[in-house]
């Protein structure tokens, strides 16, 4: 197997680091050859594997303590011996691992992107995938039988599939959950207090904001609420959402379809533009929680516990102010002309590299089997959400033994994200439709915000289409990633800027001229055959 880097300095750096952290068994390297074929599980006799994963902080450091890898061990007659890292230090231990070449037999969890699945693939890093579904993975092969569209999703153009996927469906089109992730809630307590209305334009939002900075909503006689919190750039904390009111809209990826099926760079729009003038009305009036251009998400979770933010964003409100009437979702605002608009994120449930196979495991087969089992209907379900009878924890579910199905249990207060990170295991895995009603209920929580999208924003989602999961080329892929660095840092950094300055008008045109520098117009090139060939290949 080739390595990525075979300095001294590297291997040594990556040998001290890997002895070092981590939780679980700690030993990286991958298990021995126990010639095993015409695998049955659970085996006979106790074998171990050794997985690279990432958790959560708030998780058990070694996640053979999570009662689901203790039932999978039952179950398969397989020890997982991990390496795990938290989340916030994983990918630089990962990196370091395959610099080293001391690799485990596979990485759970394991983030990497398309260029990296790629790259891996092509040096025998981590091996093709196809050959071993085909073989060994009765369970990935229903899901892919059921919906095909994810083989195609998975395959990359060379043919190979590098990755397991974690898939989950709630919901499709328009009306799937994942359309929009930053979501705004208002604070309706202070707007009562304040004998004020739900605003609906984006100058009504200003002088509600304007009033929650100035009227002491909370009544301690302080001027210490927080009137509009974010964290730039930060997915479901970002603010993108109130770009809708000025054209097109923003998301995570600054990637919109027309309805015509043209791509669209949204950060280089004159709604864009627009939308930037007013956070910076905004910002001018002090308006703006100062910390929000730098600010981590725990400081941010920290103030909107204190429930100090007039207006904030995230996917739920429970995972920062709690599930109470406190906070409602803000309607979608008309801007300046009477636009209102909601732009789609251009997520889609599904991720492609969520756990590699590395070209040192000696035992192919075994592997592959025990992988299948995270695609069996009901163990996905706990391996997305949690799981149930844990009697040291609140659960996520219950079973119900007369209809052989998982029943969510009620939240209790607790945030959903939190209880997750705690006890569930991410993936691979693959959730569909057809499985709600039958192996599980639908989550309170994703219940409740899929009928608040469809009340409240779905009637405002001008596209028809988001833009797909294409599996680019290498060389597409190389291309993408080089320009994607250095545009997507300066349209970050001139946003935080302008809203700040003010100065957006004056250095627009230097803007898109360096936007154009930096391979704006090869991006452009490289998405919009990508969709037209998606379109295609999806018939």
């Amino acid at each position: 197997m080739k390595k990525t880097l075979q300095t001294l300095s590297v291997l040594a750096l990556s040998a001290s680091v890997l002895a070092g952290c981590g939780g679980g068994g700690g030993n990286s390297a991958a298990s021995e050859d126990y010639k095993l074929e015409n695998v049955t599980l659970p085996l006979q006799e106790k074998v171990t594997l050794h997985f690279m994963s990432q958790s959560s902080a708030l998780a058990p450091a070694d996640p053979n303590e999570k009662l689901i890898y203790k039932r999978l061990e039952e179950k398969s007659g397989v020890h997982i011996d991990f390496t795990n890292y938290t989340n916030d230090s994983f990918v630089e231990k990962r990196n370091l691992a395959v610099a080293s070449g001391d690799l485990p037999d596979a990485i759970i969890d394991a983030a990497y992107s398309d260029y990296d699945l790629l790259t891996l693939g092509k040096d025998g890093t981590i091996v093709a995938l196809e050959e071993l579904i085909e073989k060994y993975m009765p369970n990935l092969q229903k899901v892919l039988a059921a919906a095909p569209e994810y083989k195609s999703m998975m395959t990359a153009q060379d043919g190979h599939i590098y990755a397991f996927p974690w898939i989950e469906e709630l919901g499709s089109g328009k009306e799937s959950i994942h359309s929009v992730n930053g979501m705004p809630w208002i604070n309706v307590e202070w707007l009562n207090k304040l004998g004020l209305a739900m605003p609906t334009t984006t100058e009504e939002l200003k002088n509600v904001l304007v009033a929650f900075k100035n009227d002491d909503p909370n009544g301690n006689g302080q001027k210490d609420e927080i009137p509009l919190s974010f964290v730039l750039n930060n997915g479901n904390e970002d603010l993108n959402f109130l770009f809708g009111s000025f054209g097109l809209g923003d998301n995570g990826d600054h990637t919109v379809v027309t309805n015509d099926g043209k791509v669209v760079f949204t950060a280089n729009q004159d709604g864009y533009k627009e939308g930037i003038k007013y956070l910076n009305e905004l910002y001018q009036l002090d308006l703006i929680d100062e910390e929000a251009f730098e600010q981590d998400y725990n400081t941010y979770l920290a103030k909107g516990q204190s429930e100090r933010y007039g207006l904030y964003f995230q996917w739920d409100k429970a995972n920062i102010t709690g599930f109470n009437d406190k906070y409602d979702l803000m309607n979608p605002l008309a801007g300046p002309t009477g636009e209102v608009n909601v732009a789609r994120t251009n997520n889609f449930g599904f991720d492609r590299g969520r756990m590699v196979i590395t070209g040192s495991n000696k035992n192919l087969e075994l592997t592959a089997k025990w992988i299948d089992q995270l695609y069996d209907p009901q163990q996905s379900v706990e391996d997305n959400w949690g799981t149930y009878g844990d009697d040291t924890q609140q659960n996520i579910f219950e079973y119900d033994e007369t209809a052989k199905m998982l029943k969510h249990l009620p939240l209790e207060g607790a945030a959903p994200v939190e209880l997750r990170q705690k006890t569930s295991i991410g993936g691979p895995l693959a959730i569909l439709d057809e499985y709600y009603g039958k192996v599980t209920t639908k989550p309170d929580d994703a219940a409740w915000r899929l009928d608040l999208m469809k009340e409240k924003l779905v009637p405002y989602m001008k596209a028809d289409n988001n833009f797909p999961r294409v599996f680019y080329s290498l060389e597409d892929q190389k291309e993408l990633t080089a320009i994607e660095t250095d545009l997507f840092a300066y349209v970050s950094r001139k946003r935080a800027e302008w809203t700040k300055t003010g100065k957006v008008e004056e250095e627009w045109k230097e803007y898109q001229a360096e936007l154009s520098r930096l391979g704006l117009d090869k991006w452009l090139e490289i998405k919009q055959a990508g969709y037209d060939s998606y379109l295609k290949n999806k018939g």
